[in-house]
Protein backbone atom coordinates (compact mmCIF):
# COMPACT_ATOMS: atom_id res chain seq x y z
CA UNK A 1 0.00 0.00 0.00
CA UNK A 2 1.45 3.65 -1.24
CA UNK A 3 0.14 6.31 1.14
CA UNK A 4 0.68 10.12 -0.44
CA UNK A 5 -1.07 13.55 0.24
CA UNK A 6 -2.77 14.46 2.96
CA UNK A 7 -4.46 12.83 5.88
CA UNK A 8 -5.90 14.76 8.41
CA UNK A 9 -6.24 13.15 12.07
CA UNK A 10 -9.56 13.64 12.31
CA UNK A 11 -11.53 15.54 15.02
CA UNK A 12 -14.09 13.91 17.69
CA UNK A 13 -16.71 16.16 18.14
CA UNK A 14 -18.57 15.54 21.56
CA UNK A 15 -21.75 17.45 22.39
CA UNK A 16 -21.83 19.49 25.91
CA UNK A 17 -22.83 16.66 28.04
CA UNK A 18 -20.03 14.39 26.65
CA UNK A 19 -21.18 12.15 24.50
CA UNK A 20 -20.07 11.81 20.67
CA UNK A 21 -21.63 13.93 18.54
CA UNK A 22 -21.66 10.96 15.75
CA UNK A 23 -23.96 13.43 13.20
CA UNK A 24 -21.44 16.27 13.36
CA UNK A 25 -18.51 13.72 13.55
CA UNK A 26 -20.00 12.83 9.62
CA UNK A 27 -20.88 16.27 8.73
CA UNK A 28 -17.44 16.94 8.79
CA UNK A 29 -16.23 13.69 7.35
CA UNK A 30 -18.53 14.69 4.32
CA UNK A 31 -17.25 18.47 4.17
CA UNK A 32 -13.82 17.24 3.92
CA UNK A 33 -14.85 14.99 0.93
CA UNK A 34 -14.79 18.02 -0.77
CA UNK A 35 -10.78 18.44 -0.45
CA UNK A 36 -8.15 16.90 -2.42
CA UNK A 37 -7.25 14.41 0.43
CA UNK A 38 -6.07 10.70 0.08
CA UNK A 39 -7.62 9.77 2.92
CA UNK A 40 -8.71 9.79 6.66
CA UNK A 41 -7.22 8.55 10.52
CA UNK A 42 -9.67 8.22 12.67
CA UNK A 43 -8.65 7.66 16.32
CA UNK A 44 -5.31 9.72 16.21
CA UNK A 45 -4.09 11.85 19.12
CA UNK A 46 -5.91 14.88 18.04
CA UNK A 47 -9.63 12.69 17.73
CA UNK A 48 -8.83 12.53 22.11
CA UNK A 49 -8.35 8.93 21.54
CA UNK A 50 -7.58 8.02 25.21
CA UNK A 51 -10.85 9.30 26.29
CA UNK A 52 -13.12 7.31 24.05
CA UNK A 53 -14.38 3.70 25.21
CA UNK A 54 -13.92 0.63 22.65
CA UNK A 55 -17.59 1.17 21.74
CA UNK A 56 -17.17 4.88 20.71
CA UNK A 57 -13.42 4.17 18.89
CA UNK A 58 -15.54 1.17 16.31
CA UNK A 59 -18.69 3.55 15.75
CA UNK A 60 -16.47 6.58 14.49
CA UNK A 61 -14.27 3.97 12.76
CA UNK A 62 -17.76 2.68 11.15
CA UNK A 63 -19.11 5.96 10.67
CA UNK A 64 -15.44 6.78 8.65
CA UNK A 65 -15.07 3.75 6.48
CA UNK A 66 -19.36 4.44 5.63
CA UNK A 67 -18.62 8.43 4.75
CA UNK A 68 -15.65 8.63 3.73
CA UNK A 69 -15.47 9.24 -0.36
CA UNK A 70 -14.66 6.11 -2.42
CA UNK A 71 -11.39 5.20 -3.00
CA UNK A 72 -10.10 7.52 0.49
CA UNK A 73 -7.58 5.60 2.73
CA UNK A 74 -8.31 4.91 5.98
CA UNK A 75 -6.29 4.32 9.03
CA UNK A 76 -7.73 3.39 12.32
CA UNK A 77 -5.61 4.35 15.48
CA UNK A 78 -5.72 1.08 17.64
CA UNK A 79 -2.42 1.40 19.93
CA UNK A 80 -2.83 -0.07 23.44
CA UNK A 81 -0.46 -0.18 26.00
CA UNK A 82 -1.02 -4.28 25.65
CA UNK A 83 0.27 -6.08 22.60
CA UNK A 84 -2.40 -8.42 23.11
CA UNK A 85 -5.67 -5.52 23.36
CA UNK A 86 -3.93 -3.95 20.13
CA UNK A 87 -3.98 -7.18 18.24
CA UNK A 88 -7.75 -7.46 18.92
CA UNK A 89 -8.72 -3.86 18.66
CA UNK A 90 -7.02 -3.31 15.18
CA UNK A 91 -8.98 -7.07 13.84
CA UNK A 92 -11.44 -5.08 15.02
CA UNK A 93 -10.76 -1.94 12.99
CA UNK A 94 -9.96 -4.33 10.09
CA UNK A 95 -13.63 -5.78 9.97
CA UNK A 96 -15.20 -2.62 10.07
CA UNK A 97 -13.30 -1.59 6.80
CA UNK A 98 -10.29 0.04 7.72
CA UNK A 99 -7.43 -0.27 5.54
CA UNK A 100 -4.30 0.26 7.99
CA UNK A 101 -4.20 0.46 11.68
CA UNK A 102 -1.80 3.28 13.18
CA UNK A 103 -0.41 1.53 16.42
CA UNK A 104 0.89 4.08 19.30
CA UNK A 105 4.52 3.17 20.74
CA UNK A 106 3.59 1.79 24.03
CA UNK A 107 4.99 3.50 27.09
CA UNK A 108 2.91 3.56 30.39
CA UNK A 109 6.61 1.21 31.70
CA UNK A 110 9.22 3.76 29.78
CA UNK A 111 12.09 2.38 30.70
CA UNK A 112 11.35 -1.23 29.63
CA UNK A 113 10.32 -0.20 26.51
CA UNK A 114 14.04 -1.21 25.22
CA UNK A 115 14.67 -1.67 21.13
CA UNK A 116 14.09 -5.23 21.94
CA UNK A 117 10.36 -5.28 23.80
CA UNK A 118 9.17 -2.57 20.95
CA UNK A 119 10.53 -4.49 18.25
CA UNK A 120 9.28 -7.35 19.55
CA UNK A 121 5.45 -5.81 20.03
CA UNK A 122 5.13 -4.48 16.48
CA UNK A 123 6.30 -7.63 14.75
CA UNK A 124 4.17 -9.84 17.17
CA UNK A 125 1.30 -7.28 16.17
CA UNK A 126 2.03 -6.91 12.06
CA UNK A 127 2.33 -10.95 12.24
CA UNK A 128 -1.55 -11.31 13.58
CA UNK A 129 -2.94 -8.62 12.01
CA UNK A 130 -5.42 -8.92 9.41
CA UNK A 131 -4.52 -5.49 7.73
CA UNK A 132 -1.52 -3.51 7.56
CA UNK A 133 -0.03 -1.68 10.65
CA UNK A 134 1.78 1.44 10.64
CA UNK A 135 4.07 2.87 13.54
CA UNK A 136 3.22 5.66 15.60
CA UNK A 137 6.34 7.50 17.04
CA UNK A 138 4.69 11.01 18.97
CA UNK A 139 6.79 11.52 21.96
CA UNK A 140 4.70 14.95 22.53
CA UNK A 141 3.03 12.64 24.44
CA UNK A 142 4.41 8.99 24.95
CA UNK A 143 7.78 10.92 26.42
CA UNK A 144 9.34 7.66 24.00
CA UNK A 145 11.09 8.06 21.20
CA UNK A 146 11.77 5.19 18.70
CA UNK A 147 14.94 4.32 17.96
CA UNK A 148 16.69 4.40 14.34
CA UNK A 149 17.71 0.81 15.20
CA UNK A 150 14.34 -0.75 15.69
CA UNK A 151 12.63 1.36 12.79
CA UNK A 152 14.94 0.14 10.67
CA UNK A 153 14.60 -3.78 11.43
CA UNK A 154 11.09 -3.27 11.88
CA UNK A 155 10.53 -1.48 8.21
CA UNK A 156 11.83 -5.04 6.95
CA UNK A 157 8.51 -7.04 8.42
CA UNK A 158 6.67 -7.28 5.20
CA UNK A 159 2.99 -6.14 7.20
CA UNK A 160 4.37 -3.46 8.71
CA UNK A 161 4.30 -0.37 5.97
CA UNK A 162 5.17 2.28 7.30
CA UNK A 163 5.82 4.76 10.16
CA UNK A 164 3.94 8.79 10.84
CA UNK A 165 7.19 10.07 12.69
CA UNK A 166 5.27 13.59 15.02
CA UNK A 167 8.47 14.48 16.66
CA UNK A 168 8.93 17.62 14.14
CA UNK A 169 12.41 16.80 13.75
CA UNK A 170 13.63 17.14 10.44
CA UNK A 171 17.04 15.49 10.81
CA UNK A 172 15.13 12.59 12.65
CA UNK A 173 12.98 12.37 10.06
CA UNK A 174 16.31 11.95 7.25
CA UNK A 175 17.86 9.16 9.54
CA UNK A 176 14.90 7.31 9.49
CA UNK A 177 14.51 7.80 6.04
CA UNK A 178 17.95 6.65 4.84
CA UNK A 179 17.85 3.12 7.00
CA UNK A 180 14.13 2.40 6.57
CA UNK A 181 13.31 -0.43 3.71
CA UNK A 182 12.22 1.39 0.39
CA UNK A 183 9.34 0.57 0.31
CA UNK A 184 7.99 1.65 3.49
CA UNK A 185 5.78 5.12 3.60
CA UNK A 186 7.54 6.98 6.30
CA UNK A 187 4.80 9.97 7.28
CA UNK A 188 5.28 13.52 8.26
CA UNK A 189 3.46 14.12 11.54
CA UNK A 190 3.66 18.05 11.82
CA UNK A 191 2.91 21.15 9.45
CA UNK A 192 5.85 22.77 10.77
CA UNK A 193 8.22 20.40 8.79
CA UNK A 194 5.59 19.52 5.71
CA UNK A 195 7.57 21.69 3.07
CA UNK A 196 11.37 20.33 4.63
CA UNK A 197 9.68 16.81 4.70
CA UNK A 198 8.69 17.26 0.84
CA UNK A 199 12.52 17.77 0.01
CA UNK A 200 13.49 14.68 2.20
CA UNK A 201 11.41 12.77 -0.44
CA UNK A 202 8.09 11.84 1.90
CA UNK A 203 5.23 12.19 0.23
CA UNK A 204 2.60 11.78 2.91
CA UNK A 205 1.83 14.01 5.90
CA UNK A 206 -0.79 12.64 8.85
CA UNK A 207 -1.28 16.61 10.06
CA UNK A 208 -3.63 17.84 12.57
CA UNK A 209 -3.87 21.30 10.77
CA UNK A 210 -5.43 19.64 7.68
CA UNK A 211 -8.88 19.36 10.04
CA UNK A 212 -9.16 22.92 9.14
CA UNK A 213 -6.95 23.95 6.07
CA UNK A 214 -6.56 20.50 4.09
CA UNK A 215 -6.55 22.51 1.16
CA UNK A 216 -3.44 24.34 2.37
CA UNK A 217 -1.79 21.60 3.63
CA UNK A 218 -1.90 19.68 0.23
CA UNK A 219 -1.23 23.08 -2.01
CA UNK A 220 1.94 22.91 -0.20
CA UNK A 221 2.78 19.70 -1.76
CA UNK A 222 0.95 20.68 -5.18
CA UNK A 223 3.21 23.48 -5.55
CA UNK A 224 6.39 21.56 -4.48
CA UNK A 225 5.43 18.71 -6.89
CA UNK A 226 5.17 21.19 -9.99
CA UNK A 227 8.22 22.65 -9.22
CA UNK A 228 6.85 25.40 -7.94
CA UNK A 229 9.53 25.54 -4.88
CA UNK A 230 9.51 29.39 -3.66
CA UNK A 231 5.59 29.47 -3.78
CA UNK A 232 5.42 26.56 -1.80
CA UNK A 233 7.72 27.68 0.67
CA UNK A 234 5.44 31.21 0.94
CA UNK A 235 2.36 28.84 1.41
CA UNK A 236 4.48 26.69 4.44
CA UNK A 237 5.83 29.75 6.16
CA UNK A 238 2.19 31.02 6.24
CA UNK A 239 0.87 27.69 7.87
CA UNK A 240 4.31 27.02 10.55
CA UNK A 241 2.95 29.75 12.90
CA UNK A 242 -0.85 28.90 12.18
CA UNK A 243 0.40 24.98 13.51
CA UNK A 244 2.24 26.67 16.35
CA UNK A 245 0.00 28.84 17.46
CA UNK A 246 -3.44 26.63 17.56
CA UNK A 247 -1.83 23.08 18.14
CA UNK A 248 0.90 23.42 19.77
CA UNK A 249 0.09 26.51 22.59
CA UNK A 250 -3.88 25.19 22.52
CA UNK A 251 -3.84 21.51 21.83
CA UNK A 252 -7.16 19.96 20.51
CA UNK A 253 -9.54 22.34 22.02
CA UNK A 254 -7.56 25.06 20.18
CA UNK A 255 -7.88 22.72 16.79
CA UNK A 256 -11.67 22.35 17.12
CA UNK A 257 -12.03 26.30 17.42
CA UNK A 258 -10.35 27.09 14.46
CA UNK A 259 -12.41 24.14 12.61
CA UNK A 260 -15.20 25.70 13.71
CA UNK A 261 -13.78 29.33 12.53
CA UNK A 262 -12.88 27.42 9.14
CA UNK A 263 -16.35 26.21 8.84
CA UNK A 264 -16.37 22.80 10.09
CA UNK A 265 -18.01 21.81 13.45
CA UNK A 266 -15.36 21.24 16.36
CA UNK A 267 -17.73 20.61 18.53
CA UNK A 268 -17.00 20.34 22.53
CA UNK A 269 -13.38 18.47 23.93
CA UNK A 270 -14.33 15.99 26.71
CA UNK A 271 -13.64 16.61 29.92
CA UNK A 272 -10.64 16.60 31.74
CA UNK A 273 -9.41 19.05 28.94
CA UNK A 274 -10.85 22.18 28.83
CA UNK A 275 -12.81 24.81 26.34
CA UNK A 276 -10.86 27.97 25.37
CA UNK A 277 -11.78 31.03 26.92
CA UNK A 278 -13.31 33.98 24.70
CA UNK A 279 -9.73 35.82 24.73
CA UNK A 280 -7.94 32.34 23.56
CA UNK A 281 -10.45 31.60 21.00
CA UNK A 282 -10.02 35.49 19.67
CA UNK A 283 -6.25 35.05 19.75
CA UNK A 284 -6.89 32.06 17.30
CA UNK A 285 -9.61 33.97 15.08
CA UNK A 286 -6.48 36.54 14.68
CA UNK A 287 -3.58 33.79 13.61
CA UNK A 288 -5.99 32.77 10.98
CA UNK A 289 -6.61 35.85 9.76
CA UNK A 290 -2.74 36.96 9.68
CA UNK A 291 -2.26 34.38 7.77
CA UNK A 292 -4.62 35.24 5.07
CA UNK A 293 -6.60 31.91 5.41
CA UNK A 294 -10.21 33.09 5.56
CA UNK A 295 -10.51 34.63 1.89
CA UNK A 296 -8.01 32.28 0.38
CA UNK A 297 -9.89 30.40 -2.53
CA UNK A 298 -10.27 26.72 -1.89
CA UNK A 299 -8.66 23.77 -4.10
CA UNK A 300 -11.15 21.16 -4.45
CA UNK A 301 -11.15 18.20 -6.69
Amino acid sequence: MLITSILPPVITPFNTNGDVDYDTFVRNIERWNTAPLSGYLVLGSNSETPYLSEEEKLKLIELTVQSAKKNRIILAGTGLESTGETIKLTNKAAKLGAHAALVLTPSYYGEQMTDRALIHHFTVIAETSEIPILIYNVPKFTHLNISVEAVKVLSQQPNIIGMKDSLGDIAQLETFKKVASSDFNLIAGSASTWYPALKLGIRAGILALANCLPNECVEVQQLFEQGEFQKAQNLQAKLVPVNKDVTDTYGVAGLKCACSLMGYEGGFVRSPLLSLTDKEKANIRQVLDRAGVFNRKEILN
